[in-house]
């Protein structure tokens, strides 16, 4: 830069006034007169809550050892000597509660009262309510009623609603420090309100003590650091600023009013005691001459008041006249609903009852309502009604309970509307404004009921004759003759998205519910435009569970113009919820505006919303399928998934779940042709769910096929277990012998085991699903390696015997997923034979005997209509037929083990009559005899029960014998037909049973 720039520069920087510097922390350090003299400036540069928090932050920074750990703070004269000046600070401020409730965290705060605590010489390791008030120094016993002022009333704050506001892009780093200190507030709350009970104990002490009371000031202190053998009996104790019994009381009773009023809503008795205290803090207001010392919001009190009076009922004989308050509530609390609702009519010319005290009293009668009160509906419409007229006479916008009611008007309700309407203008002379305003309530009525004979109603009332002029009239008439002469609404030409124009200016809140609320781009738009013009924010937050997909985030807000971008965020993240409720109308709807709007002005976002929407036909067409639906999807929706699986462009933010999703519609609709033919090489080498996804449509195209022809089917082993493996590392041990460990972090196939999973249950192809469980069946068991207990499944030939690295196979994992894999495909076909039986398999090998006999039941059921058919040998074969039986036998079922031991193709003499020797049978025993067949066994049971002197029991299996169908010498024929009878009747009663 040459000499006469740097002139330059020096000039126009000397014509400006100069900014004086912030004093830093560490000043005061070095001048101990420096904070006298800042904190009696006008306005101080830090303000002194900011001190405070320099003050502390700087004494609480944790320090490093020479080995570069981390320890606590240090106890030496630097850092009490900041913790005194963040005292001296709030000595200042005269302790003053609120300011600094306002100023500083609970977790700062906590931090300075504590230290109060500490140097005001209270005794260490002693509940305070466990101290003598009365016998402690004066300045130690404040400390102690600041601290418990403070902890009741942190209570009392943290159970207020808050707003919680959403980190924009640039804040996502403060994310782990909001946390944290996120988290020891909430460890803070959580001992305070332990020891609320003792807080009150020790305050409600306070109120005993009747004399003079003494807080710190910045001399005493000075007095504390200048002695530090001092304690709480030195001159320091009293020569603090002096507050009277009667400014302390008056502020406990406050206090302690506002946390017996927070328990009311758990322990009614509370707002009694409530209702005393806040009593007694208004005759101390009056009683004292300054208020000073005493931190109170006066109007929060006469509504705490109020509030305390309505809840309790009792009425107080120190008020000379009712307030209008008190007279609502009276009338609530008589159900006088009649005259509440006259009161509201009257008050809407009066207007002596805030519109929030009328919209409470609405929300009482709701949740009434909604707690199962009968006989309330009307009193809620008329009350609604009243609160709906009010807000139009002041130019408010109207509620959207009101726009709910219109949708199904009745005759009596708009009569009543009438009325309220006619009465609540001024009888005289109504101001040129209210009539204006209840005009154009009239006209919203026209314009908001379908039918037109209500319409009528109001059109020809005497009130819309005089509020409306005459062309109003006319063209409001007009527009309704319009409107009945169009038989479909919908038909009607809508303007373009952009041509909607933005309506008056209303509050802010209302119009963030209506947004919250509506479904109808063009309409969220129209607010949006509104809510710029009256404040510039950023609108896409207003509701905290509006998300986009974190791929997209910085796409969209990247948007300059800020109406755009709420536009944008909001009609997707809205878009998305209704997709997630199966709302697919309202989604193609906002998704379409969308479209419209990001193509107007960027290329990658139209491709983005052609993304989504191509996710939303997919959803939505695959939930029609899960529903019962067997329409084919279009060729036109089957092209777009292959297009969007085949795009490449660069610096496209992609969501994986898309690709995901159309892979999964592929198998599907079993376009297996063109993932096994048709699909790009380099697309199979780089996206796991194509390459998933072609190896599953070739195996399914080749079973079939000869055994030489399942190359595919290996490879497709290979790849699925590799997702259930997990890395080995070799660990030599303390007995230097080399020991295998296994890292379940690590992953080495394709895909994470959960995403695999969340993939296969997007699958609702059979012939896929039973590929799949056939795989893991066969995996499931070479890891377990029992070959007794085998669950078995179709296709499982396909499949390789053995694996190379067993021991890097998580047999967990395997485990886990055959049984999650199972019970989805069952919840798709719960009649699948094949599934049911590798379903009762895998209850049968983990001893779940009641549930395996359960699903071997069903798969007999449903080939066989419910057993009136023979069940096919090929799904009752001889294993799963004794599977059933260990499963009665471990059930102590001996009976139906006999039973079922004739079910074998060669009865199973020795297993049924050791059953019929067991006499701790769980089952019906003798009313099975009438379901057995085989001569032989019955022969047996005849004679076991003559041997142990049963003769009832050897009665009913004579009988059982005795029957002619059962004779040796009958055709073979007939003694078939007795045993299938049989076998039908016993399958029925066990599936009765079981099921």
């Amino acid at each position: 830069m040459s000499a006469e720039a740097a002139d330059r520069v020096a000039a126009v920087g000397n014509s400006r006034p100069s900014t004086p510097l912030q004093t830093s922390w560490f000043e005061f350090l070095l001048d101990g007169s420096l904070l006298e003299k800042h904190l009696q400036k006008s306005n101080p540069d830090p303000a002194p809550v900011q001190l405070i928090i320099q003050f502390l932050e700087q004494a609480s920074k944790p320090s490093v050892n020479e080995q570069n750990q981390v320890q606590p703070p240090v106890d030496n004269r630097r850092n009490r000597t900041l913790k005194l000046l963040a005292l001296k600070v709030a000595a200042h401020m005269r302790w003053d509660l609120d300011v600094l409730e306002k100023g500083l965290t609970i977790p700062v705060l906590n931090m300075l009262l504590n230290e109060l605590l500490c140097v005001s010489k209270v005794p260490p390791g002693v509940k305070h309510v466990d101290l003598d008030l009365s016998t402690l120094p004066p300045t130690t016993a404040m400390a102690v009623i600041i601290y418990n002022r403070w902890a009741i009333r942190t209570i009392v704050l943290s159970s207020f609603p808050e707003k919680q506001t959403k980190p924009g892009p640039h804040q996502m780093n403060m994310l782990n420090i909001v946390q944290q200190e996120k988290e020891m507030t909430e460890n803070i709350l959580s001992v305070l309100k332990e020891q609320a009970s003792d807080s009150i104990s020790v305050l409600e002490g306070a109120l005993r003590l009747k004399k003079d009371f003494y807080i710190h000031t910045l001399r005493t202190l000075d007095l504390l650091a200048a002695d530090a053998a001092a304690n709480g009996e030195t001159e320091s104790s009293t020569a603090g600023l002096r507050i009277t019994a009667d400014e302390l009381h008056c502020q406990v009773h406050y206090d302690l009013g506002g946390i017996f009023f927070q328990q009311g809503c758990t322990d009614q008795p509370a707002y009694e005691k409530a209702r005393e205290h806040f009593r007694q803090t208004k005759e101390l207001l009056q009683k004292l001459d300054s208020t000073l010392h005493v931190h109170l919001d006066e109007k929060r009190l006469a509504g705490y008041w109020n509030a305390c009076k309505a809840l309790t009922g009792a009425p107080d004989p120190s008020d000379s006249q009712t307030t209008p308050y008190d007279q609502i509530n009276s009338l609530i609390r008589t159900h006088n609903y009649q005259a509440l609702v006259e009161a509201f009519t009257k008050d809407n010319i009066t207007r002596s009852l805030p519109n929030h005290f009328r919209r409470s009293v609405l929300r009482e009668f709701l949740h009434k309502v909604q707690q199962g009160e009968r006989g309330l509906d009307e009193v809620c419409y008329k009350l609604c009604v009243c609160n709906a007229v009010r807000d139009a006479l002041e130019g408010e916008v109207l509620s959207i309970r009101f726009q709910q009611l219109l949708l199904k008007p009745s005759k009596r309700m708009v009569d009543f509307m009438l009325e309220v309407c006619t009465r609540s203008l001024e009888k005289d002379r109504p101001s040129e404004t209210s009539r204006r305003n209840m005009a154009n309530f009239m006209k919203t009525l026209c314009e908001s009921l379908e039918d037109l004979s209500l319409v009528f109603v109001v059109s020809s009332h005497k009130l819309f004759m005089e509020l409306l002029k005459e062309e109003e009239r006319k063209v409001l008439v007009e527009q309704m003759r319009k409107r009945s002469a169009t038989i479909n609404l919908s038909a009607k030409p809508l303007p373009s998205f952009y041509d909607i124009p933005a309506s008056a200016s209303v509050n802010i809140g209302q119009l963030e519910q209506q947004l919250i609320l509506s479904l109808e781009p063009r309409r969220i738009r129209q607010i949006l435009i509104e809510l710029h013009g009256m404040a510039e924010r950023p609108f896409w937050r207003v509701n905290s569970k509006w998300e986009v997909p974190p791929d997209y985030i910085n796409v969209i807000l990247g948007i300059k113009d800020n109406l755009t971008k709420d536009l944008v965020y909001i009609l997707m993240a809205k878009g998305l919820h209704c997709i997630s409720i199966k709302d697919f109308t309202h989604a193609r709807q906002l998704f379409s505006a969308c479209l419209e709007l990001v193509t107007e002005f960027s290329p990658k976002l139209r491709q983005v919303m052609l993304n989504e929407m191509l996710l939303l036909e997919v959803r939505a067409h695959e939930t029609m399928a899960a529903e019962g639906s067997r329409e084919r999807p279009p060729p036109d929706l089957v092209s777009r998934v292959r297009g969007y699986l085949e795009m490449r462009i660069h610096d496209l933010p992609l969501r994986q779940v898309v690709g995901e999703e159309c892979v999964a519609f592929m198998l599907n609709w079993r376009e297996n042709d063109y993932l096994t033919l048709q699909v790009p090489q380099s697309l199979v080498m780089t996206n796991p769910y194509i390459k998933l996804g072609q190896l599953l449509a070739s195996t399914c195209k080749e079973l079939p096929g000869p055994k030489e022809s399942r190359r595919t089917a290996k490879e497709l082993w290979e790849v699925v277990v590799q997702i259930c493996s997990v890395s080995v590392q070799h660990k030599r041990n303390s007995d230097g012998r080399i020991g295998l460990i296994k890292h379940r972090e690590s992953t080495m196939g394709i895909l994470q085991r959960n995403k695999f999973i969340t993939f296969i249950k997007k699958l609702r192809e059979p012939l896929v699903l039973t590929t799949l469980i056939s795989l893991f069946v066969r995996l499931h068991s070479i890891v377990r390696d029992d070959i007794v207990n085998e669950v078995t499944a179709e296709h499982l030939s396909i499949w390789p015997s053995s694996l190379a690295n067993i021991q890097a196979v998580d047999v967990e994992a395997v485990a886990v997923t055959v049984k999650e894999l199972v019970s989805y495909a069952l919840t798709l076909n719960p009649n699948n034979q094949s599934w049911l039986i590798t379903q009762a398999d895998i209850y049968f090998v983990t001893n779940q005997y009641s549930a395996a006999l359960h699903f071997y039941l069903q798969a007999g059921a449903v080939c066989s209509d419910f057993f009136t058919k023979a069940v096919p040998p090929d799904v009752y074969t001889d294993q799963v037929l004794k599977r059933m039986i260990k499963c009665c036998s471990m059930m102590n079922c001996h009976t139906q083990v006999a039973v079922l031991c004739q079910f074998l193709r060669e009865v199973d003499y020795m297993t049924a009559f050791k059953a019929l020797q067991e006499q701790n049978s769980h089952d019906a025993m003798d009313s099975y005899y009438d379901y057995i067949w085989d001569v032989t066994i019955l022969e047996y049971l005849t004679h076991i029960h003559h041997k142990r002197g049963e003769s009832e029991k050897r009665q009913i299996a004579i009988k059982a014998i005795g029957q002619t169908e059962l004779n040796a010498s009958n055709p073979e024929e007939v003694l078939q037909l007795a045993a299938q009878k049989r076998k039908k009747k016993f399958l029925q009663a066990m599936a009765k049973l079981y099921f």
